[in-house]
């Protein structure tokens, strides 16, 4: 495992995950401020520091296990005209971002502008972190935002009882992922995403 932590691609890992993530959290800043909501702000969030963003705890799981999270961003939803519909933006931004992230890093290695190894290693782990990304933060269990989604999509009577799991949500995450039974429906839908995303740019480079 230490070997695993401290390899030889240590040095490549890091701005890949710094950039995942950061990008993650700005969105859902980005979104929260842009539909009327100052909090991101007045916390110090909407902001593409990296340092605003990181949970050292969720940062580690990432790097180890290619399953992990950031700092949440702080939000009130009644700042939003539609507190409901709000939270579905702002839940789902941070996964979207994930996705045109994968999307424009797929384009830029398929269309070889990158001479650099170094440069060339850190997207190829971009790509990968950004599809992993996308994928784990739309299961919907709380705290990630596909829980968030789900309670902006459910009744008001269903999205309550739904919500009432909410301090043990973490606790079934982490066992799920302890016992590997996410392990086959993520990586299938992270492989479909890649697929997507493959044809989709090479769709995009065939007709430039």
């Amino acid at each position: 495992m230490l070997d695993n932590l401290f390899g030889p691609d240590l040095i490549y890992r890091i701005p890949a995950l710094l950039i995942a993530i950061t990008f993650h959290e700005y969105a859902h800043a980005l979104t929260a401020f842009k539909m009327g909501d100052p909090t991101p702000k007045y916390s110090g969030r909407l902001t593409i520091n990296p340092l605003a963003h990181l949970d050292p705890i969720g940062l580690l799981m990432l790097w180890l296990f290619k399953f992990g999270w950031a700092k949440p961003v702080p939000v009130n939803p009644y700042h939003f005209r539609d507190p409901k519909k709000g939270m579905f933006y702002v839940a789902f931004a941070g996964p979207l971002s994930n996705i045109i992230l994968a999307f424009i890093t797929m384009l830029i290695l398929k269309m070889n502008f990158v001479r650099w190894v170094a440069i060339y290693i850190i997207l190829r782990l971009l790509l990968s972190y950004n599809l992993i990304l996308a994928v784990f933060n739309l299961i919907p269990l709380p705290p990630l935002d596909g829980s968030k989604i789900l309670m902006a999509i459910l009744p008001g009577r269903q999205a309550q009882k739904f919500s009432s799991i909410e301090p043990y949500g973490p606790i079934i995450l982490i066992a799920l992922l302890y016992l590997g039974l996410l392990d086959g429906i993520l990586w299938t839908l992270i492989t479909f995403l890649n697929n997507m995303l493959n044809m989709l740019t090479n769709f995009l480079i065939n007709i430039i």
